[in-house]
């Protein structure tokens, strides 16, 4: 249970083929778990994992 309270909001900034900044928010730890879950969930990040530029704590 106090595993969820300790998550937080990340922005996980990427771009794309024509260079164009895209964004993903996830709740996560830490930014390493942020971006494992980006990999995880955005099927252009899985097969471009160093096209991530940029995790933002939003907290």
């Amino acid at each position: 249970m106090s595993h969820y309270l300790s998550l937080k909001p990340y922005t996980v900034h990427y771009r794309n083929l024509q260079n164009i900044r895209l964004e993903n928010c996830f709740y996560a730890c830490d930014a390493f778990e942020a971006r494992t879950l980006a990999i995880k969930f955005n099927n252009y990040i899985k097969q471009h994992p160093n096209s991530i530029d940029l995790i933002r704590c939003e907290c």
